[in-house]
């Protein structure tokens, strides 16, 4: 909607004309005169002033495509089809002698001096839109971020014009731009860069990486990335595989251990191997006493362990006199010895190896389990004359001891004709059977 407030000049001289003729005081006889000067002053401006052309009607298509023209004093105009036109009320007419300045202007002693209609609020801008005085007239502006359509102050939607690199948001008067999730705005306001979240605090519970818009986080060894993304959860290693340890296996966060029973120390990370409390010192055995390590522990056993009709005649032998009618039928000396082994041990399995110390020409030895073997965990295989091999015939559990009596038997040919051609040893094995495989 368009107001047009400019005075055509013509009408000025009409008023003045018509001021003339009602203000003029003539004598009669002059009234005649006064008359043909106003009809020729008419005549006269009506011949010097240049009448306006309808352009809008000379001009074909003046105004293009959806545009409509409207036709005004010495020009026209192309506005929308929807636009009308208000023409600005004709200002009273005064006499030129109250106020003979130009319109927008009043005297001020001999001069003419603008009018502030703005501040006089002789002017009809909109409520939203803002009176800029100038020269003789005003002009209606309106605020930033608003266009002027017609009369009225509409709202510029700046996103149209893509200022923002992310996200744009148009509010009235303005806009303002908004980043995407890991960003922030730059300097500008209008571009985005990324943020470092994790020197902002971002909730990973052991690493951060920064990445592009985002970041990730990331666990040490021995935790996993819980379903959040950000915790750490420890990782239950021993619940993977039961062959971690060779004994026990101990989770502990974000690793794990390998411990070992009571007499066995822990060899590299995974291995258990026993303690050799006899060579330690780790022992509380006396000095009548020999201490015998086995596996997980040790054993104290009497330095004299020879039992009559038998007597000690060196460390761990004893020997059965011939003079004593009741070592006849013995075994002539006994060789006592101690070892260990485990629980579950493959079988067959070669543990002790028997040898000959003394053996007489011409003899014939055999070996044998005479005691201790009830239940035929074991067998012996001869190797040859002077050696055998005691071998483990079913695998076995501990904590366990076995005492064996392994004899070797000569049989002397060269020796009948004395009548005695037959003797015997024993070996007095103590096994004791650990309670673990290792």
């Amino acid at each position: 909607m368009l107001l047009f407030s400019s005075f055509p000049l013509k009408y000025r001289y009409h008023r003045l004309a018509a001021s003339l003729i009602f203000k003029a005081v003539l004598p009669v006889w002059q009234c005649v005169c006064v008359a043909v000067c106003v009809c020729a002053c008419f005549m006269f401006l009506s011949l010097c002033l240049p009448s306006d052309i309808n352009e809008c009607e000379t001009i074909p298509d003046a105004c293009k495509g959806e545009m409509k023209c409207f036709n005004h004093y010495g020009g026209y105009l192309c506005l929308p089809r929807s636009a009308s036109v208000i023409p600005a009320p004709e200002p009273p007419i005064t006499p030129t002698e109250t106020n003979p300045c130009p319109l927008g202007y009043e005297p001020q002693g001999d001069t003419c001096v603008d009018i502030n209609e703005c501040e006089r609020e002789e002017h009809d801008c909109q409520p939203s839109q803002e009176c800029i005085n100038t020269v003789g007239a005003f002009t209606c502006q309106c605020p930033d971020g608003y266009r002027k359509v017609g009369t009225e102050c509409i709202d510029i939607d700046e996103c149209r014009y893509r200022y923002c690199q992310h996200r744009c948001v148009n509010v009235p008067g303005s806009f303002s731009c908004q980043c995407e999730p890991g960003f922030q705005l730059a300097g500008n306001n209008r571009s985005c860069i990324d943020v470092n979240e994790c020197d902002m605090g971002a909730p990973c519970s052991q690493r951060c990486y920064n990445t592009y818009g985002t970041f990730l986080c990331r666990c040490d060894q021995g935790y996993e990335l819980g379903p959040d993304g950000f915790a750490c959860n420890d990782i239950d290693e021993c619940s993977y595989s039961s062959y971690l340890c060779q004994y026990q296996c101990v989770n502990e966060p974000g690793k794990f251990s390998c411990v070992c029973p009571e007499g066995y120390q822990l060899q590299g990370t995974r291995l258990c191997q026993d303690i050799n409390e006899c060579e330690t010192g780790e022992h509380q055995c006396t000095d009548t006493q020999t201490c015998v390590n086995i596996h997980g522990r040790y054993q104290c056993v009497d330095s004299n362990r020879c039992q009559e009709p038998y007597v000690q005649v060196s460390e761990n032998r004893c020997v059965c006199p011939v003079n004593k009618p009741v070592c006849r039928d013995l075994p002539f000396s006994i060789v006592h010895r101690y070892m260990s082994i485990t629980s579950e041990r493959s079988v067959p399995s070669d543990i002790f190896q028997i040898q000959a110390t003394s053996v007489s020409p011409g003899a014939y030895n055999t070996f044998r389990i005479r005691s201790g073997d009830e239940n035929g965990d074991f067998y012996i295989r001869q190797i040859n004359n002077i050696s055998a091999m005691l071998v483990l015939a079913r695998a076995v559990s501990g904590p366990r001891e076995y005492t064996l009596d392994l004899e070797m038997v000569s049989v002397n040919p060269l020796l009948s004709y004395q009548g005695n051609y037959q003797t015997s040893s024993a070996l007095r094995l103590s096994i004791y059977v650990g309670p673990y495989t290792f």
